[in-house]
């Protein structure tokens, strides 16, 4: 499959500043554009621009709106909670072991169930 960017205009796209990847620069140059940008002054600015970006990604593909634009976000979902874990030095096994463990718990999404709303006690 060949990778085809969608272009769109959402409200948390277009705030700035903004973590982008790491070759945006170079590809705005191709543009003749020189941008404005500065390397992240901590870890910990890092990891809050990361989930900023979170929310940024999550929207992109609650609109995503053919099949191929669905892959391309859910491609970027992934990036960035890759990004996340790293920023914040955790454990991918240890997530892998919370998610297997909520699952047995409280069931996965596998039956599609929808509550309509949450009855009184």
């Amino acid at each position: 499959m060949s990778f085809q960017h969608t272009e769109t205009d959402l409200p948390l796209e277009n705030e700035y500043p903004k973590l982008i990847r790491d070759r945006i620069p170079e590809l705005v140059r191709q543009k003749g554009v020189e941008p404005s940008i500065r390397k992240a002054n901590s870890n910990d600015e890092y990891a809050a621009f990361v989930l900023k970006k979170v929310a940024e990604e999550a929207q992109e593909l609650s609109k995503a709106e053919t099949e191929s634009n669905l892959i391309e976000e859910i491609a970027d979902v992934y990036e960035i909670i890759d990004a996340l874990i790293k920023a914040k030095q955790l454990s991918p096994e240890e997530i892998a072991a919370v998610k297997k463990e909520k699952r047995q718990k409280r069931g996965g999404f596998d039956d599609q169930l929808i509550m309509l709303e949450l009855p009184k006690p």
